[in-house]
């Protein structure tokens, strides 16, 4: 059994190869159970969790285990651990041991862009990123991967993580203008294309009133019921998609709060991520507003981690 570092995903990965394959692997049949997370303490406050999520499909099976412990960075440690095995799926055996931390950096980031592809305008030019976190880079390197942008407007409340950000980013990408703001105006909100967020708030993060026609929103940083990053507003103007139906309903409350409220239904989720792949479903006119809720696939994973084992055997 072969064991694959960080350093190994990150040196064989890239956004163009994990997107498509992302695409061509959702579009295919395979076994996805409802993921299975459980709260370590029951504790208002303390959100320490520990998830498996198994997969398979014609090629491996595979099942990631990770933990969430959000109060680690106060004693120098990560928020999430992870670790992603794999087995072949014609006899069973196992094949590798794969880091799941880089991994689901990479998927959680190139799911957003994949869904963002099949829903965000053509001719999108201005990127409003929401976060500073450890995911932040690795989600606007996948958005840039999908669309033309001139400007990313980057709104975070550490202003220090911020601007290190810019300051990365703006000598990768030197055509693209990078600006910061410490919270969202209606003005930054309505001149955006495609707003993605990527944050622990557990309130909304901006108007839904504020969005102008044709912006594609897509939301992945929030996994608890009672929290949001978008306002019931958001979700009443958009045409919705997900990654999972079965892990959005259980865990987002982006949708289950305004499913509560009664002013959203689990039937107005127009598809979830298999299905745009399958049936190549896209934006229904130039004007709509989209929302793409994320909470993470097994699926994802298993795919994420198949494509970086083939590459370290080349």
């Amino acid at each position: 059994m072969q064991i694959i570092s960080r350093q190994e995903v990150i040196n064989n990965l890239n956004y163009s190869t994990l997107i498509q394959a992302l695409k061509h692997g959702f579009a295919q049949a395979a076994g996805t159970p409802a993921r299975q997370v459980f709260e370590l303490d029951d504790s208002r406050n303390n959100h320490d969790a520990f998830a498996v999520l198994p997969a398979w499909n014609a090629d491996v099976i595979g099942v990631k285990a990770f933990t969430y412990f959000p109060s680690n960075p106060q004693h120098d440690k990560a928020t999430l651990y992870s670790k992603i095995m794999l087995f072949g799926r014609e006899f069973g055996e196992p094949l590798a041991l794969v880091d799941g931390t880089e991994v689901t950096l990479w998927r959680t980031s190139a799911v957003s862009a994949l869904a963002a592809d099949y829903l965000a305008p053509k001719d999108a030019k201005h990127l409003v990123f929401f976060g500073s976190g450890n995911l932040a880079r690795y989600m606007i390197n996948a958005h840039l991967s999908v669309r033309n942008y001139s400007k990313v407007s980057i709104i975070a409340r550490n202003e220090h993580k911020s601007g290190q950000l810019v300051e990365l980013l703006s000598s990768q990408y030197q055509d693209i203008e990078f600006v910061r703001y410490k919270r969202a105006t209606a003005s930054v909100i309505a001149s955006a294309d495609v707003i993605s967020c990527a944050t622990g708030s557990h309130s909304p993060l901006f108007d839904g009133e504020w969005l102008s026609g044709g912006t594609h929103i897509d939301c992945i940083g929030n996994h608890h019921k009672h929290c949001r990053e978008c306002d019931t507003t958001t979700v009443v103007r958009s045409r919705v998609f997900v990654d999972s139906r079965a892990n959005v309903l259980n865990e987002a409350g982006e949708l289950l709060l305004p499913i509560s409220e009664g002013k959203f239904s689990a039937e107005k989720i127009v598809a979830e991520l298999s299905e745009m792949a399958k049936n190549n479903l896209r934006r229904s006119d130039e004007h709509e507003i989209t929302l793409f809720k994320s909470v993470g696939t097994a699926l994802s994973d298993l795919i994420g981690a198949k494509l970086v084992y083939d590459l370290v055997q080349k």
